[in-house]
């Protein structure tokens, strides 16, 4: 699949999130579409950009960044702001004057775009309180559901990052736009095995109770190993205890130091409650990692007989999957061999693709309808 063919690039005006693995998966897409001539106009919300962030972006030459703290949907009293910050993305669009819009967040959707909407839904409160809390949301949460289903009537094409997530969004919004399941990618020239040491390790926002970490920080007691836990643990005023004889908190770190870590674990484990794909899975398996994850839908589509699975409120069989993989190395190395094969199905490249096709598909229905009729 090609992207732009002539001198002109093509222009895509993407918003991403500065707070999650919406990060990661838009740095990925944006640097692999670069010998594409595509170039996007990068809007970056939730909150100002890190160092390491800004050092990612120095090596993508395709993007120009427009830094903002937006709030997120899921953030607090967020809709003035939203609302503000539409308003500001459709001056941009004008200045701009990009092919295709390129959401990763809901609300946007149902702005007056000229150019057409590709729609990613990475995640999204209802579906996680349901994973999560067994339960509708309260409702404080009714403007969400609003905003977001709105959103969604407003895209032009749907993408999900699994067949899970697309049920989800589908069967709780009531979403209709035509789309695709286009799974997330990692390059497996950030992410390589190296020599394993005796520790496991676990990342991504720990104070989100999605994410589960509390429970292996529960079982640490129960296993007689070192654990070490990477990621935020504290987001307005949610937060999840890292305290443990054998836990190392490591903090948030960069996609290099990350890289570092995962290659030198022997497994990783994220014992999720909801977690619609999972990058760091990808990368862990990329790295040569055992996987002990979440018995949760998503994870099981996507990593099949690969990993080993627990009951998302079953601390003893976590720490007994854990240990089993521990003291036994055959049976460990099977499993990291098992995962490494399958991570392999989920390339930068096939990603690229896949958004290739989508952008390509748009252009062209966009091109269609703007030709007259011939009586």
């Amino acid at each position: 699949m090609e992207g732009c063919t002539n001198h002109n690039p093509l222009r895509v005006l993407m918003t991403t999130d500065t707070v999650g693995g919406v990060w990661s998966y838009s740095v990925e897409l944006c640097n692999a579409l670069q010998p594409y001539n595509v170039h996007f106009y990068l809007v970056t919300t939730g909150a100002l950009l890190s160092i390491a962030q800004k050092k990612e972006l120095e090596s993508l030459q395709n993007v120009t960044v427009y830094e903002t703290d937006f709030l997120l949907e899921w953030m607090e009293a967020p809709w003035q702001n939203i609302d503000e910050s539409g308003a500001w993305l459709l001056q941009l669009e004008e200045k701009v004057k990009p092919h295709l819009i390129h959401l990763n967040a809901f609300a946007y959707g149902s702005l007056s775009w000229k150019a057409p909407v590709v729609m990613v839904a990475h995640s999204d409160v209802f579906s996680w309180w349901q994973a999560v809390k067994g339960e509708t949301p309260p409702s404080d949460w009714n403007e969400y559901f609003i905003r977001v289903r709105d959103g969604l009537q407003g895209a032009d094409f749907l993408i999900a990052p699994s067949q899970a997530m697309m049920q989800d969004v589908q069967k709780i919004y009531s979403a209709t736009a035509r789309g695709n399941v286009i799974y997330n990618g990692r390059s497996s020239d950030t992410f390589q095995s190296a020599p394993k040491e005796p520790f496991l390790l676990s990342m991504g926002r720990i104070w989100d109770e999605a994410k589960n970490i509390s429970l292996l920080v529960e079982a640490a007691q129960n296993i007689p190993y070192q654990i070490k836990l990477a990621g935020d643990n504290s987001f307005a005023g949610d937060h999840c205890d890292t305290e443990g004889a054998n836990i190392t908190y490591l903090g948030k770190l960069s996609t290099s130091e990350v890289a570092a870590q995962l290659a030198a674990a022997s497994v990783y484990v994220l014992p999720a409650k909801y977690e619609p794909f999972g990058l760091s899975i990808l990368e862990a398996a990329l790295s040569g990692c055992a996987l002990v994850l979440g018995n949760i839908d998503s994870l099981k589509e996507i990593w099949q007989d690969s990993a080993l699975y627990i009951d998302t409120d079953d601390v003893v069989a976590l720490a007994q999957k854990v240990n089993h993989l521990m003291n036994n190395e055959a049976v460990r190395l099977q499993y990291a061999q098992k995962a490494m094969e399958r991570a392999k199905k989920y390339s930068t490249k096939a990603m690229t693709q896949n958004y290739l096709q989508v952008y390509q598909q748009m252009l062209q229905h966009k091109k269609q309808a703007a030709q007259p009729e011939i009586m």
